[in-house]
């Protein structure tokens, strides 16, 4: 699958232009699931562009707690990128990115993108099969 990013000008390398903003996009993904296979190109498409993406690249220990640097970048972002996948609601970490991703969408009207690799979106807005599993 190729990923295609279309910038507006050749000339515009990022559209932050407010100070509030740190990062043009907040990528929010199950790394086991996606970060080598679809993440990684995404984030590398969307530097190459000139867009200035955030990407954890670190791995979360069982039980550990998401970090506030992780929700200062969520704040600081014009737009969210959620990779659902089937493993993503079984990652407390992605949930908690997950709310804090609506709360930046009705409070400070973010942009919210989701992707749906390689899961039904009615199965993630339904909450079945592996979502379902995932919440109960």
């Amino acid at each position: 699958m190729a990923i295609q990013v279309v910038s507006s000008s050749p000339s515009s390398h990022s559209f932050t232009s407010e100070a509030k903003y740190r990062y043009d996009v907040f990528l929010s993904f199950r790394g086991e699931d996606t970060r080598h296979i679809f993440t990684a190109p995404l984030y590398d498409a969307l530097h190459r562009k000139g867009i200035n993406a955030f990407i954890d690249d670190k791995k979360l220990g069982k039980g550990e707690k998401i970090s506030p640097t992780l929700l200062k970048a969520i704040e600081r972002s014009r737009i969210s990128i959620i990779v659902f996948s089937k493993n993503y609601a079984t990652s407390t970490w992605c949930l908690e990115e997950l709310a804090h991703i609506v709360w930046c969408k009705e409070e400070k009207n973010q942009l919210v993108m989701p992707i749906f690799y390689k899961v039904d979106p009615m199965d993630v807005q339904y909450q079945r099969n592996s979502f379902e599993e995932a919440m109960a």
